[in-house]
């Protein structure tokens, strides 16, 4: 097999799951061997991914590449069918990058090691098959696979109220994942020809209201994973109690895949819909951020506050998926890319204040910045990365986000300004948080439980190496963004175009008094379509 028949994507996603399935057989009592090979195993996966990328991606496409095919269970209608482009193509190499530095922070896990190291390998495979799968029962079945081993890793090595985390982790998953099986069966089934393509998917036409309900009910999966309000409850309680490197690869990468899924299926394969649900996502963008960054307050314990962080976050994902321009839908997927990894980088770091204080609780932490100024320093430089510094990602990412809404010409003046104003809230609220966060765990009033004269040691250079490797892309993306967005943007120009070319069909077809105070399309949509049925007349 020469180099250009060489099925990178299927080696890139079995290489972490093969190697987990090998664990049991190494020598290994003290676990130390397997924390070298689960690293060696996460590292060449990643160093794979890259040079595939580097020498086999044309950036200038937007069209699927690193193409495979191949029947799997025919009787079922199964196929092994993955495939690459600008919108997984960045957030592969984040999940590639955010699992290897998760196992690296593992370091020290010392309680079954053989199965921890093997459920993080295996997860990670899940996670690149749900980016590139191209069949909708695979992209099922690796979402599925998913969340299995991080319900162990959450009730296994989580904290005191793990087992009640995990348990509403899987509960509220696997039931959202019911909408995504009635849901794409239902597209399956649609028309003459059954088929689980995407591809085939995504250009069948579907009646008004079957593509309405399934597009619902892939809202309400994706939702739950993303997450939007009001199905998030269960994300503070899985980071509260998660450990870190847990925590790293439920913020950097599990929330992602809610966002990707939404583009893939909801603007992609179903864009009439999404013109009907369109202004609800910019709705429901603006409840996550104005909610999160209000309920993100009243946390004490500090990695809940931080998961009410990026509940706010991830609404800036929504706005931009419904702005309706290449800037807006860049945006949201640069504001992915962005906040995994910012978020990454503050669990990791807040697991690193966790393993010297033995305590999340803010009020009990006062203090520490005399003994762990290096903790501090690495603390802030993320905190002012998640408050969209300039010259951070996240600066970036949020301004193309407001610049995509503000500038597009689908919506009225009115409806663009209430989004964008209270957004704007958001935005206003998050370094209030995130200082105040600052202030109270490294320069607090000091905890009589807390005893600084103790040897608290500060970070040390395999933490400083991991929170470096997260925190240099956030500030190279900050100051030159091109760095993310060449991956995507030939992508971002032809999802803008694909969800605009059926917006004057849908406005003429809903001429409601609701659907024309929203949008400013619909009398223009109306004098075009008159006028091309006036013309072929």
């Amino acid at each position: 097999m020469n180099a250009i028949e060489f099925p990178w994507l299927t080696a890139i996603i079995l290489l972490p799951l093969v190697a987990a399935l090998a664990i049991p057989l190494i020598p290994d009592k003290e676990g130390t061997t397997v924390r070298w090979y689960g690293l060696g195993v996460a590292f060449a996966d990643f160093a794979l991914m890259i040079y595939a990328f580097w020498y086999k991606y044309d950036f200038q496409s937007s069209t699927l590449q690193l193409v495979e095919n191949y029947p799997w269970i025919p009787q079922l209608g199964l196929h092994w069918a993955v495939g690459v482009d600008g919108l997984s193509m960045p957030l592969l190499l984040l999940t590639g990058l955010i699992n290897t530095l998760a196992i690296f922070a593992a370091w020290k896990v010392t309680t079954k090691p053989r199965l921890f190291y093997g459920l993080m390998l295996a997860m990670y495979s899940a996670q690149l098959g749900v980016f590139v799968a191209q069949d909708l029962l695979l992209f099922f079945l690796m979402w599925e696979i998913e969340l299995v081993p991080v319900y162990l890793l959450i009730s296994i090595w989580g904290g005191q109220n793990r087992r009640y985390a995990a348990t509403k982790f899987i509960l509220y998953t696997a039931a959202a994942s019911i909408f995504i099986l009635i849901a794409g069966f239902a597209m399956a089934f649609s028309g003459d020809t059954v088929t689980f393509d995407m591809a085939t998917l995504g250009m069948k036409e579907y009646p008004k209201t079957l593509e309405l309900l399934v597009y619902a009910g892939f809202l309400i999966a994706f939702g739950v994973k993303l997450p939007i309000f009001p199905l998030h409850t269960w994300l503070p309680d899985a980071h509260g109690e998660a450990s870190a490197p847990s925590s790293m690869i439920l913020a950097g990468v599990l929330l992602k895949m809610g966002g990707y899924a939404l583009i893939r299926f909801n603007v992609e394969m179903l864009p009439n819909a999404h013109v009907t649900f369109a202004p609800v996502l910019a709705i429901l963008g603006v409840v996550n951020i104005v909610y999160g960054a209000c309920c993100a307050f009243a946390q004490t314990n500090l990695k809940r506050r931080l998961a009410y962080s990026s509940i706010a976050h991830m609404g800036f994902v929504l706005i931009g998926i419904a702005s309706y321009t290449e800037l807006g839908i860049s945006g949201a997927v640069l504001q992915m890319v962005s906040h995994g990894l910012i978020a990454a980088s503050l669990f990791f770091l807040s697991g690193v204040t966790y393993d010297r204080t033995h305590t999340l609780m803010m009020d009990k932490m006062g203090g520490i910045a005399k003994v762990m100024p290096k903790t501090f320093a690495l603390f802030t430089i993320g905190s002012m990365a998640s408050l969209a510094l300039p010259g951070m990602s996240g600066f970036v990412g949020e301004l193309m986000v407001f610049l995509g809404i503000a500038t597009s010409d689908v919506y009225s003046s009115s409806f663009k300004v209430v989004v964008v104003l209270l957004s704007a809230v958001g935005v206003i609220l998050t370094p209030i948080y995130l200082l105040s966060m600052l202030r109270q765990v490294f320069y607090g009033e000091q905890s009589e439980e807390l005893h600084l004269d103790a040897v608290i040691s500060d970070v040390k250079p395999r933490e400083i190496f991991i929170t470096a490797c997260l925190l240099l892309p956030i500030i190279g993306i900050g100051f030159y963004p091109k760095l993310a967005t060449q991956t995507y943007d030939v992508k971002a120009v032809e999802l803008a175009a694909h969800v605009r070319q059926v917006l004057p069909v849908v406005a003429h077809q809903q001429p409601s008094s609701l659907y024309s105070r929203i949008f400013s399309a619909p009398t223009l949509a109306n004098s075009q379509v008159e006028s091309s049925i006036n013309i072929s007349e």
